[in-house]
């Protein structure tokens, strides 16, 4: 069941409708991805499919931002504070239990969604934007390759090339040419319509035949999670190698001290 009291890090919102609305809740920091979020991401959709008075679920973030990526500050770092065996399960985790549940999710992407967050908000089976959202799989900013499963949904949604330069690059992607390209399902005019439209097409799913809905993305899901049974564990590997460089450490230093990183290749 997905219960408000056994989350930290998101605030839980259920709807008489059958819609739950979970918001990533760390505004402060951009909702950033520390330990405790990280596992809770592991178990939302989980809890999610598990609870029959619910139909849909809408994602969205508090604040300015959806999801800033992984917290690299320098009080709850993701990958200092958790243990590295737990970090990578984990991490498989949010992306196979995303993509094993049956039931409808909405992302409703306001602001940045960067790193980790995009994988997030690009997993859910609808993405809708607004004209201050930015994508962008940051991981190479900080040393460190796409391990999270950016390579899994960036490919799948806009193409082998395109999604490659994205990821190698960091390069961020506005609202407008994200459904563009086909990396967002549909765009508000106004950031404050963002979040009443996720709803309404969460309601309107909720309200459709459970039983063909989940027909509808059942097959889909299941060819994602053999790409990501492929994927993954070699992503994650070299992502786990880069983690160790010194360039991983660079960008850390240079993030806390506000500068541009200067890389090396070791």
């Amino acid at each position: 069941m997905l219960n408000p009291e056994h989350y930290h890090s998101m605030l839980i919102e259920r709807r008489d409708d059958g819609v739950a609305i979970v918001t990533l809740n760390r505004p402060k920091k951009l909702n950033a991805v520390d330990s405790v979020m990280h596992t809770e991401l592991t178990r939302f959709s989980t809890d999610f499919a598990n609870d029959d008075s619910l139909r849909a679920l809408v994602i969205t973030g508090a604040g300015r931002a959806f999801c800033a990526g992984g917290d690299f500050g320098p009080d709850d770092q993701v990958t200092e504070n958790t243990d590295g065996k737990k970090l990578w399960r984990e991490s498989r985790d949010i992306v196979d239990n995303m993509l094993s549940c049956e039931k409808p999710i909405i992302a409703a992407v306001n602001g940045y969604a960067l790193g980790l967050g995009a994988t997030v908000a690009l997993l859910a089976d609808v993405a809708v934007v607004a004209p201050s959202t930015q994508f962008a799989d940051t991981h190479v900013n900080m040393g460190i390759g796409a391990g999270d499963g950016g390579q899994v949904i960036w490919p799948f949604l806009i193409g082998v090339n395109r999604a490659k330069y994205y990821l190698m690059s960091g390069d961020k992607i506005g609202g407008k040419e994200a459904v563009e390209m086909g990396l967002a399902s549909f765009i508000v005019p106004e950031d404050d319509q963002l979040l009443p439209r996720a709803i309404e097409i969460a309601s309107t799913l909720a309200a459709g035949a459970p039983l063909a809905v989940a027909a509808s993305k059942l097959a889909i899901n299941a060819y994602l999670r053999s790409i990501s049974a492929t994927v993954f564990p070699l992503a994650a590997r070299a992502q786990e190698e880069t983690m160790g460089s010194n360039d991983h450490q660079e960008a850390i230093a240079a993030f806390q001290e506000k500068r541009a990183p200067r890389f090396t290749g070791k």
